[in-house]
């Protein structure tokens, strides 16, 4: 079983995610890179990595063997601590790093890490590059010695010089926009309020106080209830929710009404359009992309490529056809002219900057599309790499969508990060929607068990 998923190594920390194979996989990294030739040029100075963290407590000894891991190999470490992981592709980028380390695991619970590499320039390693550096885990190596190992130094300035590069995205103030955060106590929780504030907008921060073990525990992008009824109870114009790592968003409005990652894309891209700042009048989705957030586009003659789920094939489509704007219904955003990956902080902002001059509320704005009626069953327990093989699902799948036509649509996959398969469906009604997706998981249950 591969040990990287779509979105880096992930398990459950120092039982799956050891600190052993943290320190293993840092130096893999490192010798392969170099052997990339990712490293080259470095002829009086040693590669430089920079690694952060979110606020998970297994973060402050995983983090450790990283950087061990790194500097035995012969690498300079900048520790930048707990960060959005969009910040350290940032930083990777803008100071010329060799490579970026992000230890998260995202919108998963607190017990659970993850490792997530960055390459040079701050995009996501390849999969070519990950299965390289998984093959070359525990292989003998010559350990570099005296003034040959690699130095560790905390870099102070990290935080704002990722605000800073945050803020420079905006061509308007905030000011007069009330709103709230979500931080999920997690990597936002002092860089999204520092940010908004600073934006010019009148802000209410919550679940922005990380012990160590409360990431993500009923708040965030996961957990919208508490973000709802905050908004109504200060009369907010709008409310903004943050995943652990912060590299996803997700919005409410005044009235608490849920703006997922297809609405602020459509919203993104009508205004954008309308500027001329939308290459080739497209938007990149994936196949999870709501079939409301399609048929809004093509109204608008937005076209909408998608590509498998996962934020990195997102990005890999809309570099190969140089577009700018792409994500997912998850809330992860990507935006090229600002960023190399999702980054929900950034996200927010441009969300933001459109409700601020358009002068509509996002209740307005998000009316560009209605959402078509979508039904989510994670089915777990299951032996998810048979799925592809399985013919009696494809043929229930199948009857399925004859029986639904054009008006909705179904997606059942092994999820790329969890041991379970997910089963999508969209219809015109919840009720047909969960029906449909009840009956299907039931068949995937009986024939994957």
């Amino acid at each position: 079983m591969a040990l990287f998923g779509t979105d880096g190594v992930r398990g459950l920390a120092n039982r799956d995610l050891t600190a052993e194979l943290a320190l293993d996989l840092a130096v893999a990294a490192a010798h392969v890179l170099s052997e990339k030739g990712v490293f080259a040029g470095h002829v009086n100075e040693r590669p430089k990595a920079i690694v952060g963290q979110d606020s998970r407590a297994s973060g402050e000894f995983l983090e450790a063997a990283v950087v061990a891991g790194l500097a035995s190999a012969g690498v300079d470490v900048f520790r930048v601590g707990v960060l959005p992981t969009p910040a350290i592709a940032h930083l990777v980028a803008e100071s010329g790093a060799d490579l970026g380390v992000m230890l998260s695991a995202s919108h998963n619970a607190m017990p659970d890490n993850g490792i997530k590499f960055f390459a040079k320039g701050g995009g996501k390693l390849d999969d070519a590059l990950e299965a390289a550096i998984e093959a070359r885990l525990k292989e003998p190596w010559e350990r570099p010695i005296g003034a040959n190992v690699g130095r560790v130094v905390v870099d102070e300035s990290a935080q704002e010089r990722y605000i800073f590069h945050l803020l420079s995205s905006l061509s308007t103030s905030l000011t007069g926009l009330k709103i709230v955060v979500d931080c999920a106590n997690g990597a936002a929780s002092r860089v999204a309020p520092k940010t908004y504030v600073r934006s010019g907008a009148d802000v209410t921060a919550i679940h922005s106080t990380p012990s160590g073990l409360n990431i993500n525990e009923n708040c965030g992008s996961t957990h919208m209830e508490s973000l709802i009824a905050k908004v109504k109870e200060v009369g907010a114009d709008l409310g903004i929710a943050h995943d652990g790592d912060a590299d996803r968003c997700l919005a409410v409005d005044h009235e608490g009404n849920l703006i997922d990652g297809d609405f602020i894309m459509a919203i993104l891209a009508s205004a954008w359009k309308a500027e001329g700042r939308l290459a080739q009048d497209t938007v990149v989705g994936t196949v999870m992309s709501n079939l409301g957030f399609m048929k809004a586009m093509a109204s608008l003659g937005i076209k909408v490529p998608t590509t498998a789920v996962g934020d990195r094939y997102v990005l890999e489509k809309m570099i190969a056809e140089d577009y700018v704007l792409g994500g997912e219904q998850s809330g992860h955003v990507i935006m090229r002219n600002f960023a190399n990956t999702g980054d929900g902080i950034l996200t927010a902002l441009q969300l933001m900057a459109v409700v601020v001059s358009s002068g509509k509320s996002l209740k307005e704005l998000a009316s560009i599309m209605k959402r078509f009626p979508q039904s989510l069953i994670n089915v777990e327990d299951v032996k998810k790499e048979k799925l592809a093989d399985s013919k009696k699902i494809a043929e229930g799948i199948s009857k399925y969508e004859q029986a639904l036509g054009t008006s909705g649509r179904i997606l059942v996959r092994p999820s790329g990060t969890e041991a379970l398969v997910r089963v999508m469906v969209e219809a015109e009604s919840n009720d047909q929607a969960e029906k449909i997706a009840t009956e299907i998981a039931s068949l995937v249950r009986s024939e994957l068990k």
